[in-house]
């Protein structure tokens, strides 16, 4: 049952302006993109232009960072997804020694500072004399991202009645049959949505990056290196839109996954 009780209006006023404050640097990148005027804040804007993506089209040094990008935030949404579903499907229903423990160790690698993971990731390769690039991006993203698929899986699998999973037994289904036709479909919309978290997350992650990447360029730190360039600002600003608009569509359409689902969860008591 839904309350028909509203917030009041300085309430409102509150939310929205936090909002506007959250979103207004996005709000001005997403302008000067399309200033016609050289200069990187020119106020007010001299005109509209689609010079700059022109612009940035043409740079290769922009679609090798983009590539690269791409590369490891599939891989490492890979490797979190199969991580986190076991970790999920090994934990929702059974207590045992060293739970509670594994949780910790399976959360803390998104609850701590990026600069501290990203320093015990760099530590730990050299250890094991393992030199920065693109296997080590990954490997560093993947720790982070594994937490989202698992939160997303875990959830859906408390969830999900056990009888669905005894009765697929009971009428002769061997294990890879009720993984397929029982527990795979209850969980699609999970997975999707926790990989495409994962996908934004490790798309656009910079600080665990920096200390993993080496001499490799994703586009994180393509932009960061832009910044002791004035003359690409406006360039620079277009590649920083694109990037927000890709990594905020993932997560809305995951948001709209799990709300779903909450929904439909919520219908069926």
């Amino acid at each position: 049952m839904h309350s028909n009780i509203s917030a009041p209006w300085w309430l409102r006023v509150l939310a929205w302006g936090g909002l506007f404050l959250l979103h207004f640097p996005v709000i001005v990148i997403a302008i000067y993109a399309f200033n016609t005027e050289e200069a990187a804040f020119s106020f007010p804007p001299k005109g509209f232009t689609l010079h700059w993506f022109e612009v940035a089209l043409q740079r290769a040094d922009i679609f090798e960072a983009l590539g690269l990008s791409l590369k490891v935030a599939t891989l490492a949404t890979l490797i979190a997804v199969v991580l986190g579903t076991l970790s999920a499907a090994a934990m929702y229903r059974r207590n045992f020694w060293g739970k509670n423990m594994l949780t910790m160790i399976l959360i803390i690698p998104i609850a701590l500072p990026g600069i501290v993971t990203g320093l015990a990731l760099l530590n730990s390769f050299k250890q094991f004399d393992i030199q920065p690039g693109v296997v080590t991006i990954v490997i560093g993203h993947a720790t982070f991202c594994v937490v989202l698929v698992y939160n997303n899986v875990i959830a859906r699998f408390r969830r999900m009645p056990f009888s669905l999973i005894e009765a697929s037994m009971d009428l002769g289904a061997d294990g890879w049959q009720t993984f397929r036709y029982i527990i795979l479909p209850n969980l699609g919309s999970a997975l999707l949505a926790g990989g495409m978290l994962a996908f934004a997350l490790s798309f656009d992650e910079l600080i665990v990056t920096t200390f993993t990447a080496g001499h490799e360029q994703p586009l994180p730190l393509w932009l960061l290196n832009q910044l002791t360039r004035p003359r690409d600002v406006p360039v620079t600003n277009v590649v920083a839109l694109i990037v927000m608009l890709a990594t905020m569509i993932p997560v809305l359409i995951a948001h709209l996954l799990t709300k779903g689902a909450d929904d439909t969860e919520g219908s069926s008591k």
